[in-house]
């Protein structure tokens, strides 16, 4: 293993002090329990939206913490969910007075912690809503879930309901523009190579020369079946007809695709991939109308890539639209 970390059990603390130091003044990061805030939280009047999961995917999720997106980020250690008390603290954080969404992406442990902080904020007279994110279509019930995994449309829905809650609409409908957004993306991804966990010390698993794992999960589960390595154009359209047949999506819809680099992927391979998403979309009367391209969910050093497709409409293209300034994500600011 080759990796640019000190002691593997100190690389999440080493990052977190890293983003501290060079993001002062955009964010905070409390140590203990671990979690990152925008620097102007708590944000009076506006309904704060709080994610988290286990570290590895970055910037996932504390790269698109601020104006526009999240109020906080939890980060669990690598690839394991964070705790209840680290939800708890960074909603406390970051509670503006009129409720707060907590974006959950569906592993059974983010779930469950994630429940249970919002029973506690409960309690303390916090009105929480939670929504849990499961576009992936390659699988059901993997090893870390109970239904679909949560990947891609996580980052669009932070984005989209990041920006509802700029408007400073009521908790409800920020909730409801989570949950349509869940229920109008779908998404699957392809592994050319496995991820090195830095505990563990030795890939995930082992992919040979010529094989690829159509549909592997962000954390190097096991996806719909191990395939012979493929051209660009036949990935593409392996993984897009998944989805497209899914959704399903008709002539005439309009999307925001999302390519996304798996951490170990070249930009220029991500533009090879959206040329082929793009013509193959065009051939079946969709529009692209939106597009973002780079590594927004990562898996460690996994050479691959993931497609979402999100079903718009002006309400979500607008909000879409609107501006975003985080370390990982910003335009119109």
């Amino acid at each position: 293993m080759k990796k640019l970390i000190n002691r593997p059990e100190d690389a999440v603390k080493d990052e977190l002090e890293g983003v501290a130091a060079a993001h002062p003044d955009r964010l905070r990061v409390h140590i203990g329990p671990h979690f990152i805030v925008r620097a102007d939280a708590p944000v009076q009047g506006k309904v704060a939206i709080i994610s988290g999961g286990g570290s590895g995917h970055e910037p996932m999720h504390g790269g698109f913490v601020g104006m526009g997106m999240l109020d906080a980020a939890c980060p669990g250690e690598v690839f394991t969910c964070p705790t209840p008390d680290q939800m708890l603290a960074a909603t406390q954080a970051v509670d503006g007075g009129v409720g707060a969404l907590h974006i959950v992406k569906n592993y059974t442990g983010d779930v469950m912690n994630f429940e249970m902080a919002a029973e506690l904020l409960g309690d303390e007279g916090v009105e929480v809503e939670q929504v849990v994110i499961d576009d992936d279509v390659a699988v059901k019930d993997s090893l870390y879930t109970a239904g679909r995994r949560g990947v891609g449309a996580t980052v669009l829905a932070e984005k989209i309901c990041g920006a509802a809650a700029e408007q400073r609409r009521p908790l409800a409908d920020v909730a409801g523009l989570c949950r349509k957004v869940n229920a109008n993306a779908r998404s699957m991804g392809v592994a050319l190579t496995s991820c090195t966990v830095p505990m563990a010390g030795k890939p995930t698993f082992a992919l040979g020369p010529d094989e690829m794992e159509i549909g592997v999960g962000i954390h190097g589960e096991p996806g719909r079946e191990r395939r012979p390595l493929a051209t660009a154009r036949e990935i593409v359209e392996a993984l897009t007809t998944a989805i497209v047949d899914d959704l399903p999506l008709k002539r005439g819809d309009h999307v925001l695709a999302l390519v996304n680099g798996m951490g170990g992927t070249p930009l220029m391979e991500l533009y090879v991939v959206y040329n082929e998403l793009h013509k193959l979309l065009g051939g079946r009367g969709i529009a692209v109308a939106r597009n973002l391209i780079g590594s927004y969910i990562t898996a460690l050093d996994m050479a691959g890539c993931s497609i979402t497709l999100l079903r718009l409409d002006d309400e979500l293209t607008a909000l879409w639209d609107a501006p975003v300034n985080t370390i990982g994500l910003r335009w119109g600011a």
